[in-house]
C-alpha cells in the first residue's frame, strides 16, 4: 500500500465519527450558503463543481453532505495545473 492511499485511509476514518455526530445533533448545517461553501472549500473548486455539474444550488444554498463527498472524492480529471490554464 502507498503512502497516499494510507493518508487517504486515515483522514476517511478520522473524518467520519465527527461529521455523523454533528450532523446528528444539528450542530453541522445540512445546507448552507455559497459564501460558506467558498469559505470551507476554495472559490474555484466550488465554481469548478458547480460548473462541472458535480452539485445543484438550490434556492441560494448547497447541501453540505454533496459537497462532502464532493470533496472528498477524486474529481479532478478536468483540473488543469496551472501552467496548463
Amino acid at each position: 500500500m502507498k503512502l497516499g492511499e494510507i493518508i487517504i485511509i486515515l483522514k476517511n476514518a478520522t473524518g467520519e465519527s465527527p461529521k455523523a455526530v454533528m450532523a446528528a445533533t444539528h450542530l453541522m448545517p445540512v445546507m448552507i450558503s455559497k459564501t460558506s461553501a467558498y469559505h470551507l472549500y476554495g472559490r474555484s473548486n466550488v465554481d469548478r463543481w458547480i460548473s462541472e455539474g458535480l452539485i445543484k444550488i438550490s434556492g441560494k444554498k448547497l447541501d453540505r453532505a454533496q459537497l462532502e463527498a464532493i470533496a472528498a472524492s477524486s474529481n479532478r480529471m478536468t483540473y488543469l495545473p496551472v501552467a496548463e490554464r
